[in-house]
């Protein structure tokens, strides 16, 4: 059932991706996610024993969206609500517009590509050149692709719209409060350890699927190279999408003024991408959905 009802919902989210008409209006329902997550950050995230604290709301985060997308799911309307809600909170076509409009706006100018850039990418984007602005786009290309678009379309295939409410409500936390620093090193701890376990299958599935769809069959660098990234998880995505665009990702980069030595993934490949390879990893993103909806069909009438 939950494939049959995920087909419409992925063919739905590539058709429409984020009317601007319709979010102008009303709050994205993640955007109500993150409201929820931020005011329970600041009611909880002080005083002593923050890690039991941040457990504990994770785990209320976590019971309320699962009940919110069983709600939905009983409602007796042949699955269209679930659909509807299950193409809002995937994000195929909005990833591959922003996206593509780094690489439009680095065709014109660099000040363009890096203020482009900015908006889907937390480094330091003030001094990066041309080659550097491609790699941020890519490495976004490729995370984002796993994290926006297979892996809540796998937890929905696994545990219907509960399964996927579960994993965005994990992935929209970690991405507020998983992060190691002073305030947040504890009490996001449990977001960040969930959404690492959610993401374990999915992130790997999407480097299979990116591989696979440019007729690339040797793992062995996709192996080699995907646990040098400082996620468990980021790496896969990341490491397939640089084999197939025979490009070198990651690299040193800067985080709020600081300069970090990350390794390079993919070595072997050009270091200076510009806006085609940004081009490439877009229509590689649509080569990896069509996969994934071709894998769902096949599910759904087995």
């Amino acid at each position: 059932m939950s494939a049959t009802l995920l087909i419409p919902a992925l063919l739905l989210d590539a058709a429409l991706g984020e009317p601007k008409w319709l979010w102008n209006r009303f709050p994205h329902p993640a955007v109500l996610m993150g409201r929820a997550i931020g005011w329970m950050d600041a009611r909880f995230n002080q005083g002593t024993q923050k890690r039991l604290k941040g457990t504990a709301t994770m785990a209320a985060l976590g019971l309320a969206a699962i009940t919110l997308g069983w709600l939905i799911h009983e409602i007796p309307d042949f699955g269209i609500l679930e659909i509807i809600a299950a193409a809002i909170l995937l994000a195929q076509k909005s990833l591959v517009q922003h996206v593509r409009a780094v690489a439009d706006e680095l065709r014109l100018s660099l000040p363009g590509g890096r203020r482009t850039v900015a908006m889907i990418v937390g480094r330091d984007t003030a001094s990066l050149d041309a080659p550097g602005v491609s790699r941020a786009a890519i490495e976004s290309a490729a995370e984002n692709l796993s994290d926006g678009v297979i892996a809540p379309a796998f937890w929905f295939l696994i545990a219907g719209l509960p399964g996927l409410m579960l994993y965005k409500i994990t992935n929209t936390a970690d991405s507020m409060i998983g992060h190691r620093t002073p305030r947040h090193e504890e009490f996001g701890w449990a977001a960040a350890r969930f959404d690492d376990l959610l993401n374990l299958i999915p992130a790997r599935l999407t480097a299979l699927l990116i591989a696979l769809t440019h007729g690339w069959t040797d793992p062995r660098p996709i192996l080699r190279d995907a646990p040098l990234h400082r996620s468990p998880n980021a790496g896969w995505p990341e490491a397939a999408m640089a084999v197939i665009l025979n490009t070198a990702l990651s690299g040193p980069r800067a985080y709020h003024g600081e300069m970090r030595d990350y390794p390079w993934v993919w070595p072997e490949g050009r270091r200076d991408p510009g806006p085609d390879q940004i081009d490439a990893a877009c229509t590689a993103l649509w080569r990896t959905w069509a996969a994934f909806l071709a894998l769902t069909a096949l599910i759904a009438i087995i």
